[in-house]
């Protein structure tokens, strides 16, 4: 992918969540009215919808990092950051350790982001994913009892391949590589039967 389709893209991601993320917004705010003026606000089903909305909203709020438009200088914070990942991981399988304490730049979130997603589709039953810094870059670590080894184009993210043949799902393992390169990082990667390593 050129850097001017990889531009492209990241400004599509931009505006779908950008999109996105007012009527969720919205819908939210409707429920909180609803829960106030119905007296409905400790029902299962308002606290089953209320749930969805505020996983759909955490999502969105990753997308946006992961896959949408980051400027030259531009950057994350910490808090930001721990917030976006503990909002994804209510209901969750997959729990998260965020270890670095300073900010970080927003080109190096999205490359974070993208590794975490690599790592969240090989642990279909659960696990931890932790992410480190290092110097110079960033270790994100995947372990779980399981780990999908099989069926994942682990091959598109470590030899930069070009994404033919990618399924929508698995869009991360070609974008990551993309994203790095624009950066002037590389990946390396290490899989063994428990764990799987990105550094990057």
């Amino acid at each position: 992918m050129s850097q001017s389709n990889l531009e492209l893209a990241a400004l599509i991601g931009s505006r779908i969540c950008h999109d996105l993320i007012s009527p969720i917004g919205a819908i939210s705010n409707g429920m909180e009215l609803l829960a106030m003026s119905s007296g409905v606000g400790n029902s299962p089903e308002m606290a089953l919808i209320s749930e969805s909305v505020e996983n759909a909203n955490a999502r969105i709020r990753f997308f946006r990092v992961a896959f949408g438009m980051s400027s030259e200088g531009q950057m994350i914070g910490k808090n930001e950051v721990c917030s976006i990942l503990a909002g994804i991981a209510k209901g969750a399988r997959v729990e998260f350790d965020w270890a670095p304490q300073s900010d970080l730049a927003r080109s190096e979130a999205q490359a974070v982001f993208l590794a975490i997603q690599c790592l969240e589709s090989a642990m279909p039953f659960g696990g931890t994913i932790r992410v480190t810094e290092r110097s110079p870059g960033w270790a994100v670590v995947g372990t779980a009892p399981k780990l999908r080894h099989e069926d994942l184009p682990w091959n598109v993210m470590e030899r930069s391949e070009e994404g033919a043949g990618v399924a929508p799902a698995q869009v991360q393992f070609a974008l990551l590589p993309q994203v790095l390169n624009g950066i002037g990082k590389r990946l390396t990667l290490e899989r063994e039967e428990s764990e799987i390593s990105i550094v990057c």
